[in-house]
């Protein structure tokens, strides 16, 4: 097992950056405002563990491939992303779902740990986790990608109103969006050089 650190920063903070305006940064605020903050961080964190194992797994099919195939998907995928970002609108703010108060563990566990998992599939954050994958190593991006994604969440249940009226989330998504169309235009040039 090699660990890059780079990989693991570059993988945390694309997956932070693309995670903070999704729905589930405002579903766990939802649910750590009716349930146990802590009970609602392990569900999310267990589902989005999973999810990351699921893009790894993807991505180290994708690794098998020849490099400059690879490196044209990877950056599609960027350019992809970075199009869904900085197209998108200011946030989820007329999602505002009624979800019922749930007491203990289990049943808080149980309700976000499927509340994650059925909203992740197929999220930008799953896609970029990966392409991350098959270009820079599975276990480097497997950790910087569920840190970023346990981080969203433990930080929308513990700072989400803060975040929300302070930072327009505008901002962080066409950060997130330059980011990644800065790696799309790099992925690219990787295939000439």
């Amino acid at each position: 097992m090699h660990l890059d650190p780079l990989a693991i920063v570059t993988a945390f903070g694309l997956i932070f950056l693309a995670e903070l305006p999704d729905k589930t940064m405002f579903a766990s605020l939802a649910m750590g405002t009716r349930m146990r903050p802590l009970y609602v961080w392990f569900g999310t964190s267990s589902a989005f563990i999973v999810h990351v194992a699921i893009a790894v797994g993807a991505g180290g099919l994708l690794g098998l491939l020849p490099d400059w195939i690879v490196k044209v998907v990877s950056a599609s995928l960027f350019a992809f992303g970075a199009v869904m970002l900085l197209r998108s609108g200011g946030g989820d703010d007329d999602e505002d779902e009624e979800i019922k108060t749930v007491t203990g563990f289990w049943p808080v566990y149980t309700t976000a740990f499927m509340a994650v998992f059925i909203s992740e599939w197929g999220d930008l954050t799953q896609i970029t986790t990966a392409n991350l994958a098959a270009s820079n190593g599975a276990w480097s991006t497997a950790i910087g990608s569920a840190v970023a994604l346990m981080s969203v969440s433990a930080l929308a249940l513990l700072a989400g109103r803060f975040i929300a009226k302070r930072v327009p989330l505008k901002t962080v998504q066409r950060i997130g969006g330059l980011c990644m169309l800065g790696l799309a235009i790099w992925t690219v040039t990787e295939i000439f050089v």
